[in-house]
């Protein structure tokens, strides 16, 4: 929101600008489950990724009912989408589209992978689960942390390597784009 105050302050549109917040699913549970097991809490495997999409989505939906929200959006803002990265499921153990059918909501954009996709189709059902998820979020995300699962140490760990993974990424396509210049140069 501050960004599009920023442009409005200097004058500029807001109406043009679109954006995701982007949440990574799957590898919450990759790495919560595994500490569950070992905790032999297998019936909470599967949850904490939901649970955790789930407060995303809540203080988005809180964000969008404050009057600085609705000033910019009477100023022509786009709403900002949570976007649900990393639903493929990677548990074998767990329902192939678990994360696309649970984090169905209104103005979230979720990036199907495609055999996850063709499995939904196949077999998915779609209707609005985040909204029942939301209900249950709390209690999960209590019970994942009574069970010795520090959820904020994980999403903090899997943040700090995402942006290192990105970071080198970033740095080999700068490498490979600046390789095709000077190729395209001789």
């Amino acid at each position: 929101m501050s960004g599009l105050e920023d442009r409005l302050a200097d004058g500029q549109g807001i109406s043009d600008i679109a954006s995701v917040a982007s949440f990574f699913v799957s590898r919450v549970d990759t790495v919560a489950d595994k500490q569950l097991r070992e905790k032999g809490k297998e019936k909470l495997t599967g949850k904490a990724a939901i649970a955790n999409a789930c407060l995303a989505y809540r203080h988005f939906l809180e964000e969008s009912e404050t009057d600085r929200w609705q000033t910019l959006l009477r100023r022509g803002a786009q709403v900002q989408r949570p976007l649900w990265a990393s639903t493929s499921t990677k548990d074998p153990a767990l329902n192939d589209i678990l994360y696309v059918d649970e984090l169905i909501a209104k103005d979230t954009v979720n990036t199907i992978p495609p055999s996850t996709l063709e499995a939904f189709k196949d077999h998915g059902r779609p209707s609005e689960k985040l909204l029942v998820n939301l209900k249950q979020a709390d209690a999960t995300l209590k019970a994942i942390a009574d069970a010795g699962i520090d959820l904020n140490r994980i999403t903090t760990d899997l943040i700090e390597d995402g942006v290192k993974k990105f970071a080198v990424s970033y740095s080999e396509l700068l490498q490979a784009i600046d390789a095709k210049i000077k190729l395209i140069a001789k």
